[in-house]
């Protein structure tokens, strides 16, 4: 039985399609910045156990087998030194991967995107674990390649999406820490739709958008500030917008390296649930998206 106190991983689930190999690609540079092992998991129900003396290609799961294997042969290659580690979960896939999220600081799963057009495609396997993964989750897709390898962007911002009405440790913890691994710039984006009496009968009353921009701005300093002392070394730029929350992250992201969100966990008896700004994040947005739950 595998030791579940065992080092932590960053863990990429794999079901043999191009999109799950390209979020492993993803799941290597975040094991290295971490400094841990990398865990390539594919779960099948009518996995079967390996009878000894029967030919491998004869057993049912050679197939499933094959995707673990070949995936780990590719990346030892593509990424000398990289510590994989290849599991194979008979059991249903999505509890399989929450499962993996109790030792792995980060989950990978792959993204797919819709012929040409450069957006999310999010099965329900990616929807259901990202909405009740207690860690986080990401969800990749590769905006191009160099050779065989995909490319990450490499020199865009973290961005973070904040709320600021509920607690946040959690989110702006995972934020600043991507933050500083990288070595990238941390924008923290927070929006607000403007209120009713803000509009004029021909347009928006300018001065009660510049109140509220001031309002949100002094609101967000205040969120950021304990992490900035936190984290010394990372840049950041808070960014508010009067629009949208949804609009405003998404284009926020546009350059970014990691877009990073968070989901509120809810109490058991809740169903599971994605806000509208999650939801927009992992159809729309064209980075990695980072989910991160908090309370």
């Amino acid at each position: 039985m595998e030791d579940r106190a065992a080092e932590p991983v960053v863990t990429v689930g794999l079901d043999g399609s191009p999109e799950s190999m390209i979020a492993a690609h993803w799941a290597v540079g975040e094991a290295r910045m971490r400094h841990v092992p990398l865990r390539l998991v594919h779960a099948w129900v009518m996995l079967p156990p390996v009878e000894p003396g029967v030919p491998e290609e004869d057993v049912q799961g050679y197939w499933a087998r094959r995707i673990v294997r070949d995936a780990a042969k590719q990346l030892r290659e593509d990424y000398p030194g990289v510590v994989v580690e290849e599991a194979m979960v008979a059991g249903d896939p999505a509890e399989a991967l929450l499962a993996e999220t109790e030792r792995s600081q980060v989950l990978a799963l792959g993204s797919r995107g819709i012929g040409p057009v450069s957006r999310f495609f999010v099965g329900s396997l990616a929807q259901d674990v990202v909405a009740r993964a207690d860690g986080p989750t990401v969800l990749v897709r590769s905006r191009k390649r160099e050779g065989d390898l995909p490319v990450f962007g490499g020199d865009g911002d973290v961005v973070v999406a904040l709320r600021l009405h509920q607690p946040c440790e959690d989110l702006l913890d995972f934020a600043f820490d991507a933050a500083q691994r990288r070595g990238s710039v941390l924008r923290a984006v927070h929006s607000r739709t403007l209120p009713r009496h803000a509009y004029a009968p021909w347009a928006v009353d300018p001065r009660a958008a510049k109140e509220l921009a001031e309002e949100a701005g002094e609101q967000l300093r205040g969120a950021v500030a304990p992490w900035r002392k936190k984290y010394l070394t990372v840049r950041v730029i808070e960014d508010v917008a009067l629009e949208s929350p949804a609009r405003a992250v998404v284009r926020a992201a546009e350059s970014a390296e990691l877009l990073v969100v968070g989901r509120q966990r809810k109490p058991a008896a809740l169903a599971p649930h994605l806000g509208t700004v999650v939801h927009a994040a992992i159809h729309h947005a064209l980075c990695p998206v980072a989910v991160v739950p908090h309370d």
